[in-house]
């Protein structure tokens, strides 16, 4: 177990835990090599949260990825391309978060020394928004997978730069099929090679229907990879804005994505396999902004849980309703349903609930530690 911080509160580097009440040394087996691969998009403000159940996933499970997602403050944009059929992967990772990405060009519509954003969606689309070239970032791609295998990667690192230079082509290459259609707050971009979607703030943007169509039928059969790019403040206080790639994904053919929606259908009613689960890590209100906000989650076949199972979350975290469950808890619970069930998955769960044990312990002490004091300043 490494540890870093301060000397007053030192903190393990792994389970991001107070090194006292570190995770680490509580698994009693490796992490398990799930055959179902797990990606959580987890909201930035879940992170740090003391309560957060992804970091047991992470140290539980080998296959499993973390996606860090902002909100939607100003614009957005994503650019979906299907991958080649046999272009797959066995699961997905995530690129290049660690840099920050070119100034694009202004007939995007992104600029790092704009104040306001183009609030003309059709115009900026008509203007050439997001066709013309992205530059390449295959040399600087950085691939995060815990435990992974040189050789695996170094395959996934071939499959992704190979969609990269397609990526790179779409602005050189004429595109007759072409197709915009505009809504309030977003406007959708594609082709017989790619979906683009630009969204302003409260946007809703809902794609399904281009399913109904080769690109979105190819996304699903073959597998695709999206990019998002985000528009922020340059700083906290500044009018500046800056844009830049907040993730680029592969989500590989066979994934599903664990999420109550409307269509979702429960776990035990799946009859197809599923090789890769996507799963949204935040307060549900979060949550829901998340799906709202990453329309390409819409291509994807919806699951949902029974909803039967309490949770272990119940008297230390708000839940909206009875049978809502932690992150860990929904991913466990999936992978069991799913036929990926594994001697050491309730393991997790026992070192989830130790987690809520300590909190619950925690926040015990800090109310004596107010009683005593009160007494104290009643003498």
């Amino acid at each position: 177990m490494g540890r870093e911080g301060t000397a007053r509160r030192p903190f393990c580097h792994c389970c991001s835990k107070p090194a006292r009440i570190c995770l680490c040394d509580r698994l009693k087996s490796p992490p398990l090599d799930n055959s179902i691969a797990v990606t959580i998009l987890q909201h930035s403000r879940e992170k740090t949260h003391p309560l957060n159940s992804s970091r047991v996933a992470r140290l539980g499970l080998k296959n499993l990825c973390v996606v860090p997602v902002t909100d939607v403050i100003f614009q957005a944009q994503f650019l979906v391309r299907p991958l080649e059929p046999n272009q797959d992967c066995a699961s997905s990772y995530i690129a290049g978060n660690h840099y920050e990405m070119p100034v694009w060009d202004e007939r995007l519509g992104f600029s790092s020394r704009r104040s306001v954003i183009c609030a003309n969606l059709e115009a900026s689309i008509r203007s050439g928004f997001g066709i013309d070239r992205f530059q390449s970032e295959t040399e600087r791609l950085s691939f995060h997978s815990r435990m992974s295998e040189s050789e695996e990667e170094l395959n996934l690192s071939q499959a992704i730069s190979d969609v990269s230079n397609d990526y790179d082509q779409i602005g050189e290459t004429p595109i007759d099929d072409e197709v915009t259609s505009s809504f309030s707050k977003y406007a959708v971009t594609y082709s017989s090679k790619y979906i683009m979607v630009t969204m302003d703030k409260a946007a809703k943007p809902d794609i399904g229907w281009i399913l109904n169509y080769p690109v979105g039928k190819a996304a699903i059969s073959n597998g695709f990879m999206v990019r998002k790019l985000q528009r922020k403040k340059f700083l906290q206080n500044s009018e500046e804005l800056k844009d830049s790639e907040e993730f680029n994904l592969v989500i590989p053919s066979g994934s599903a994505l664990l999420f109550p929606s409307s269509n979702a259908i429960e776990l035990a009613e799946v009859d197809h396999e599923v090789k890769h689960l996507i799963v949204l890590d935040g307060t549900w209100a979060k949550a829901r902004r998340m799906y709202y906000e990453n329309p390409w989650l819409k291509l994807l076949p919806h699951l949902k849980l029974d909803q039967r199972k309490e949770s272990l979350y119940s008297d230390v975290r708000h839940q909206p309703k009875a049978g809502y469950l932690s992150t860990v808890e929904s991913i466990v619970c999936a992978l069991k349903a799913l036929g990926n069930d594994m001697e050491g998955l309730d393991e997790i769960l026992d070192v989830f609930g130790s987690m809520i044990r300590d909190q619950r312990r925690c926040k015990d002490e800090k109310l004596k530690s107010i009683d005593k004091g009160s007494e104290a300043l009643q003498r």
